[in-house]
């Protein structure tokens, strides 16, 4: 896989390191803290949707907000 740029929410810390990075296709996610563990992909509508929910509240109960 070609080089790829991973970014860090500007939230995240030592202990909660979730990065993303893109190809044309996809959307990537993993945790920097463990990279051998590997990555999650979702391609570009799938991530956008995920987003969104997230965005909207949808998932605030998983983090205990």
């Amino acid at each position: 896989m070609e080089d790829l740029a991973w970014r860090k929410s500007s939230f995240t810390d030592r202990e909660t390191c979730v990065e993303v990075a893109t190809t044309k296709n996809l959307v990537l996610v993993r945790n920097s803290n463990a990279p051998e563990a590997g990555t999650i992909a979702f391609d570009k509508a799938e991530f956008a949707a995920w987003l969104r929910g997230c965005k909207a509240g949808e998932f605030d109960d998983l983090a205990g907000l």
